[in-house]
């Protein structure tokens, strides 16, 4: 007998309500920490590393390749231009994230996504950074997200599906971080 898998929208159904209820059976299996290590380069340019991960009740083993992850400035902005900037990675994350959430949530309710493609702006006034006025906020004064979905649910339904995403939570709600200077 040959079973198929159900598959929609790139998502495996069958295995996300079975993730689901592992879940639901042992809530400590939901706690996850990823992880990055961040070197300096020279000027804004940085590179990260992201590999390990705990999740599923465990570290993970299964991750075969270490990612790699650049950021630098433009020259207009004193870097080299040899990556993109940290608030663009931001926007990637974003968008990706936004997207993502969209995508598996509506698999899980049986919603059909044929495409979708985003763009996002996020406007920042440089004197924050540069300290010239306390009055500026230092990052984005706010971050335009427009996503372009072929699919039959309507907007409104897109719209509460994206909005599961952990990223748009981490960006609209405070998140506590804290700093440690090691010397």
């Amino acid at each position: 007998m040959t079973t198929t898998e159900n598959i929609k929208n790139g998502v495996n159904v069958d295995q996300l309500v079975e993730t689901i209820q592992h879940i639901q059976a042992d809530p400590s299996l939901a706690k996850f920490e990823f992880r990055t290590k961040n070197n300096w380069i020279t000027g804004g340019h940085c590179v990260s590393s992201a590999k390990s991960f705990y999740g599923a009740g465990q570290e993970d083993s299964t991750r075969k390749e270490i990612f790699t992850m650049e950021c630098d400035h433009p020259n207009v902005l004193l870097g080299e231009d040899k990556a993109a900037t940290p608030a663009e990675v931001v926007l990637h994350a974003l968008g990706s994230c936004l997207t993502g959430a969209m995508v598996y949530h509506a698999a899980a309710n049986g919603i059909n996504i044929e495409g979708a493609e985003s763009t996002l702006e996020g406007a920042c006034d440089l004197h924050g950074f540069l300290g010239l006025d306390a009055e500026v906020r230092k990052g984005f004064e706010g971050i335009k997200f427009k996503l372009k979905v072929k699919s039959d649910a309507s907007a409104e339904q897109l719209e509460n599906l994206a909005k599961f995403s952990p990223v748009f939570d981490m960006l609209t709600n405070p998140t506590p971080v804290s700093i440690e200077i090691v010397k």
